[in-house]
């Protein structure tokens, strides 16, 4: 995959501090904080990452406040709502399948580290970062056989590194369906949502269920559409 961006470093970085702790680099036997690694401060932090790369109309519990509303058009020109999500890098572009491979290990960090997470009181921001990512793809799944996949042009001659508050580069639309298929991207978007739903199962029953009916639509429409995403999206 080419891009990759700030956002997935944002995710590696939260999961080598947890992997660090779990492994035995904290000498504490319960919680995050050690004297020698601040893995408290290293997780919050992390976390906030994700505050930072908000797209869209940010909520007042935004804690980066160096960040304002972006990109609240989004969607547009084919009439849908695409606005939220997570932009890949300061290239202000929304790729779909990296930000759907993000959603799916912040769930199986919030999962498999919830007892650790929860003794530093970041459990909650974790899901915050979560249900920021699962509402993008929800809306961008917007038939059982269209995904929306990418939202502004990386690779485009108006490509501009710039603050999002500031952007003024197309916003155009890249979307998988039955006719160009793109199994990647849809089961990836699939598994996010059904990741998210393990997450969600205990904390909002309803909102479990709904991520869990878009992810078997979207594994249905990735399987039985089966093509390359780059060769529907080049």
């Amino acid at each position: 995959m080419e891009h990759g961006g700030v956002l997935l470093t944002g995710l590696f970085l939260l999961w080598h501090v947890l992997a660090s702790q779990i492994n035995g680099l904290a000498v504490e036997e319960q919680g995050l904080c050690s004297s020698a690694f601040h893995y408290k401060d290293a997780l919050g932090k992390a976390i906030l990452f994700f505050e930072g790369q908000r797209s869209g109309n940010l909520p007042a519990s935004q804690r980066a406040k160096w960040r304002g509303d972006s990109a609240v058009s989004d969607g547009n020109p084919d009439h849908v709502n695409l606005i939220g999500g997570y932009y890949d890098a300061a290239d202000n572009v929304k790729f779909g399948w990296p930000m759907a491979f993000t959603v799916s290990l912040l769930s199986w960090a919030a999962i498999e580290y919830k007892n650790e997470i929860s003794s530093v009181n970041q459990l909650c921001h974790l899901h915050t970062a979560i249900r920021w990512g699962t509402n993008f793809i929800l809306r961008s799944h917007t038939s059982p056989t269209t995904l929306y996949t990418q939202v502004g042009d990386g690779n485009s001659d108006h490509q501009c590194w710039e603050r999002p508050e500031d952007m003024d580069t197309p916003r155009n639309l890249y979307k998988i369906t039955s006719n160009s298929p793109g199994t990647e991207a849809a089961a990836e978007a699939a598994a996010a949502l059904s990741a998210a739903s393990i997450v969600f199962e205990g904390v909002d029953g309803n909102y479990s269920r709904r991520l869990l009916s878009h992810s078997r639509s979207l594994f249905e429409f990735a399987d039985k559409y089966r093509g390359s995403y780059q060769a529907s999206c080049p």
